[in-house]
C-alpha cells in the first residue's frame, strides 16, 4: 500500500459518494483503531469495496479477484492502495499467507465471505475468515452496506460497522467449528441491516 496514493484515493472517492449519494455511516465507533483487524462486509455491488473503504476510520487492503488485475488502469490502481488477488477457482495457498503476513503486521484486512456479489442470497459464505482469524489471531468486525445496488443520484448508501468478534477456537479448530463460525459472523452482519434503514 502506498500511504499518500491511498489517502488521497479515498479522499476522491469521498468526495464523489458524498456528492451523488445520501452516504452515511453508523456505528464507526466500533471499529479498532489498532491491531490486527478483519472487516467483514456482505456484497451486492461493484460500488461495495470503495463505499466500505470510505466508511472505515482506518486503511483497508483488500483481497480480490485475480481477474481484476489484469484489468487495465483497474489494476495498478487496486494494486497501489494495496491489494492483493485471490484465484478463486482454486485453494490458494499463497494468497491465504498474503492475508496473514497483512494481519501480523497489524493492518486491516477487508473481506467479503460470500466471496463475490449476492445480489439474491443465495451464495453461502466461504470459511476464509473464520480459517483467517483463527491462525492469525485477529479481531474480526461485521459490516453491512446497504443501497449500492442500484444506486441512483442522492438515493441512501449507507456503511454500518457492528461490535467486534474474537474466534476463540483459535489454530485449532475444527471445520466444523469454522463452519459454526462462519455462520454465526453472517448472521451478525445481517442484523446489522436494521441499522441501515434511515428512521
Amino acid at each position: 500500500m502506498i500511504p499518500w496514493f491511498y489517502a488521497g484515493c479515498r479522499l476522491a472517492v469521498r468526495v464523489v459518494v458524498s456528492a451523488l449519494f445520501g452516504f452515511r455511516t453508523v456505528g464507526t465507533e466500533n471499529v479498532p483503531r489498532t491491531g490486527p483487524l478483519i472487516v467483514a462486509c456482505n456484497h451486492i455491488s461493484n460500488l461495495d469495496p470503495p463505499c466500505l473503504g470510505v466508511g472505515m476510520p482506518r486503511p483497508v487492503t483488500y483481497m480480490a479477484k485475480v481477474e481484476l488485475f489484469k484489468i487495465p488502469v483497474l489494476g495498478p490502481v487496486i494494486t497501489g492502495l494495496g491489494a492483493f488477488p485471490v484465484d478463486r477457482s482454486r485453494g490458494d495457498v499463497a494468497s491465504i499467507k498474503t492475508a496473514i503476513a497483512v494481519l501480523e503486521r497489524g493492518t486491516c484486512l477487508g473481506i467479503f465471505p460470500e466471496g463475490g456479489r449476492n445480489t439474491d442470497g443465495s451464495k453461502q459464505a466461504q470459511l476464509g475468515v473464520a480459517l483467517l482469524a483463527a491462525r492469525s489471531g485477529a479481531t474480526v468486525l461485521p459490516a453491512y452496506v446497504s443501497g449500492t445496488s442500484h444506486a441512483k443520484f442522492r438515493s441512501p448508501v449507507t456503511v454500518v460497522f457492528g461490535e467486534p468478534l474474537r474466534f476463540e477456537a483459535g489454530e485449532k479448530a475444527r471445520r466444523d467449528d469454522l463452519a459454526k463460525w462462519t455462520q454465526e459472523l453472517m448472521s451478525r452482519i445481517y442484523a446489522l441491516r436494521e441499522k441501515s434503514v434511515d428512521h
